[in-house]
């Protein structure tokens, strides 16, 4: 089958405002799948389904509003109600930086809660959905992160290694169903993450990776691997930090992530 047969006729995308989630939600589209866009910025997102329904000729479904919120799984499976569901992206989320104790608390639950309590209830929603039609997939935007602690960014790399896991898990478990789970593990990507999580970007290292391109190559890994990290820098990286004691990796990030401060 190809993509849209695999995955389609609908897709559901998370945080689809901006960042990622916007370019998972066009490069579907161009691969011919109608879409649910879920993201708290309504008119971002209905200014995307246009463009979207323009250039494609796809039917896009604008659900504005904030995961945090008891009551936005109900207007979500609202939107999935009659919908031949066939792929679920699993990005929203954000980060902090900082030092532990001196970052906002209330901002940091919120982190936990949209990283990984947002995910869990989401697929556990929809989920049967894929499950009932025997063939589909699921894509968990993890990161880089997610391969060892992230002292300055503790919290946000421990959601990371949740989500990692997470995924993982339900690679083999809806894997028996038919349902290709992926987890993406970019690095360092031009999006708005920065900004939001207080990171440094001229401190970095290196030119940021082009988010479509994570994108499309991700696209082109669902079904064939169950954890993909983007780059080959990358990849080298989250492979040492197994084979370094774990108390070498977590001082290394440290003396990493303590230079990308603002």
């Amino acid at each position: 089958m190809d993509f849209a047969q695999s995955y389609g006729p609908w897709a559901l995308v998370t945080g689809a405002s901006s960042g990622l989630g916007e370019r998972y939600a066009r490069a579907l589209a161009a691969r011919g799948l109608n879409l649910i866009v879920i993201a708290r910025r309504k008119e971002r997102l209905r200014t995307l389904a246009e463009e979207l329904h323009t250039e494609h000729g796809v039917q896009v479904d604008v659900v504005a509003t904030d995961l945090l919120k008891a009551r936005s799984m109900r207007a979500i499976e609202e939107a999935v109600e009659g919908r031949e569901l066939g792929l679920v992206v699993c990005n929203a989320g954000f980060g902090a930086s900082g030092r532990f104790h001196e970052l906002d608390r209330n901002r940091q639950i919120d982190m936990v809660r949209l990283n990984c309590e947002a995910p869990v209830r989401l697929l556990h929603a929809l989920s049967p959905y894929l499950i009932q039609r025997g063939h589909g997939g699921v894509i968990m935007l993890a990161s880089t992160a997610s391969f060892q602690c992230t002292p300055w960014m503790a919290v946000y790399g421990a959601t990371k290694a949740f989500d990692l896991h997470f995924a993982e898990a339900l690679t083999v478990e809806l894997g028996l169903h038919g349902i290709d789970v992926l987890s993406v593990c970019p690095g360092h990507t031009a999006t708005e993450f920065h900004e939001v999580a207080g990171v440094d970007r001229s401190a970095t290292g290196g030119a940021p990776a082009d988010p479509t391109e994570v994108v499309e190559q991700s696209l082109r890994k669902l079904g064939h691997k169950m954890t993909w990290t983007h780059g080959a820098r990358n990849r080298w990286m989250s492979f040492a930090t197994r084979l370094a004691p774990r108390s070498i990796s977590a001082w290394i990030a440290g003396k990493i992530l303590h230079k990308r401060l603002n």
